[in-house]
């Protein structure tokens, strides 16, 4: 049942960029289509659950054991762009359209505080290696839900009749908006 807890938890109820607002740069950057959305969105999954499982481990093993937690920002940031750029090289090699799809925001998922606030949340949450993988899976398939969606949304725009001066990011802006709102109302009404 607590697994149930997290997974749910992790895409509806605590959506990392939906309510959470952590990953906008990739979420508003990467969403003008649905291929291309999900490339990232398979990426960002890949990267999240295994730098949360890295980072764990580096935690519990290295950084606790010889007392250098003052370290973790910093070990992190180095185990996401090591993942990013093993992630970079077979994308290249496998999907060289996805690839140039992506772009300059492949990269960024090194700087994407969505992994790097998953990795840190893990490890403030004392999950054990298990639990952290759950979080990290359910929380990068949150990612990868809302920026389908989302994209779904700004391709469904592109065909409307939208007010020039809303055209572009203005309209994606307040679309996210409200999207960010509909998630916020799993999390049910705070006394």
């Amino acid at each position: 049942m607590e697994y149930f807890v997290i997974i749910i938890g992790s895409i509806f109820v605590s959506n990392i960029v939906l309510t959470q607002f952590l990953g906008i740069c990739p979420f508003i950057g990467v969403s003008n289509k649905l291929s291309t959305s999900i490339g990232m969105g398979g990426a960002v999954i890949f990267v999240l659950t295994l730098a949360t499982m890295v980072t764990w481990i580096i935690q519990y093993y290295v950084l606790n054991p010889f007392g250098l937690e003052f370290m973790q920002t910093i070990v992190f940031i180095l185990v996401i762009a090591a993942l990013v750029q093993m992630v970079e090289i077979i994308l290249k090699k496998v999907s060289p359209p996805l690839y140039q799809a992506l772009g300059v925001f492949l990269p960024l998922i090194t700087t994407n505080c969505a992994v790097l606030g998953v990795a840190i949340l893990t490890i403030q949450k004392h999950f054990n290696l298990l639990e952290g993988v759950t979080f990290a899976a359910s929380n990068a398939i949150g990612f990868t839900m809302a920026l389908v969606i989302f994209s779904g949304i700004r391709e469904h725009l592109d065909l409307m009749e939208v007010p020039k001066g809303m055209r572009g990011v203005p309209i994606a802006l307040v679309t996210a908006g409200i999207l960010a709102l509909a998630f916020m109302g799993f999390t049910g009404m705070v006394k």
